[in-house]
C-alpha cells in the first residue's frame, strides 16, 4: 500500500519537533512512548519518526489519561479496549447495513 492509498489523518506528516509544538508533550516523552507501546509513529526510509493526525488525537487522549493519574499500564489497557470497541463497532455497522441492504 502507498502512502497515497491511505486515509490523510493516517499519513504520518509530522516530524517530532513538531509533533511536540502541536500537543506540548516532549520530545523524549514522545520517545518513551514510543517506547512503551503507546503509540507507534511512522518512519521514513531514513528512520525519522512521522506523526500522523490519528496520532496527535492518541497523544491527546494519553495526556488526558495521565493528567486523570491513569498509570502507563493503565493506559495500554484503556486504548487497546478502546480500540477493540472501535473495530467491534465498525464490523456491527458493516453487518446491519449488509442485513438491511438484502
Amino acid at each position: 500500500m502507498t502512502i497515497d492509498a491511505l486515509p490523510r489523518s493516517c499519513r504520518g506528516v509530522y516530524g517530532i519537533a513538531v509533533t511536540s509544538e502541536l500537543t506540548g508533550i516532549g520530545p523524549q516523552t514522545l520517545r518513551l512512548y514510543e517506547r512503551r507501546g503507546l503509540l507507534t509513529p511512522a518512519r521514513t526510509s531514513g528512520g525519522t519518526r512521522r506523526y500522523s493526525d490519528d496520532d496527535l488525537v492518541r497523544l491527546a487522549r494519553i495526556a488526558q489519561l495521565m493528567e486523570d493519574g491513569v498509570n502507563v499500564p493503565g493506559i495500554q489497557r484503556i486504548l487497546a479496549l478502546e480500540s477493540e470497541n472501535a473495530d467491534l463497532a465498525s464490523r456491527l455497522e458493516g453487518s446491519e447495513s449488509g442485513a438491511s441492504g438484502e
